[in-house]
């Protein structure tokens, strides 16, 4: 198979990844009793906690795109609802960033767990090299994608 063909498939499998994902968050989100924004902030403070560097709630305002007094709505109502709790910044104590409170956490681990015995089993038979190729293509889509949309931000 040709490169240009295996960028196609791959940049198909990416946009049916991407629309798999958006219906199994719209899932949680809606057992849950969350907003589509809700469950995007969660995800964006999950990816950042996972990359060791967690979000404040401007960092979280602009990843999200909305007004500070819409994202200081949003907190508020996930802390209420035992999803999130504020800490103070371990690097400066003059931040406060947001994480996973024990609810959230729990009812998290209670739907995704599920997933994550799926996809490991869907893994199982494919060779360690494979898995290390295929996560040097998704950080480097991941990258792509993070450079379009910094690029792209107005």
């Amino acid at each position: 198979m040709r490169r240009e063909e295996l960028v196609r498939l791959i940049a198909a499998d990416v946009r049916a990844l991407t629309a798999e994902s958006d219906q199994i968050g719209r899932e949680f989100a809606s057992r849950n009793n969350l907003s589509s924004n809700d469950f995007r902030a969660l995800l964006h403070i999950m990816v950042a906690e996972a990359a060791g560097a967690p979000l404040t709630a401007g960092e979280l305002r602009k990843l999200m795109g909305t007004s500070a007094a819409a994202i200081t709505y949003l907190v508020e109502r996930m802390i209420e609802s035992g999803h999130l709790r504020r800490e103070a910044h371990p690097g400066d104590r003059r931040k406060v960033i947001l994480r996973y409170d024990d609810h959230g956490l729990a009812v998290a681990t209670d739907f995704f767990t599920p997933l994550a015995q799926i996809n490991s089993q869907a893994l199982a038979d494919l060779p360690d090299a494979d898995l290390d190729a295929a996560h040097r293509v998704f950080t480097a889509i991941t990258g792509a994608m993070r450079e379009f949309r910094t690029v792209n931000d107005g």
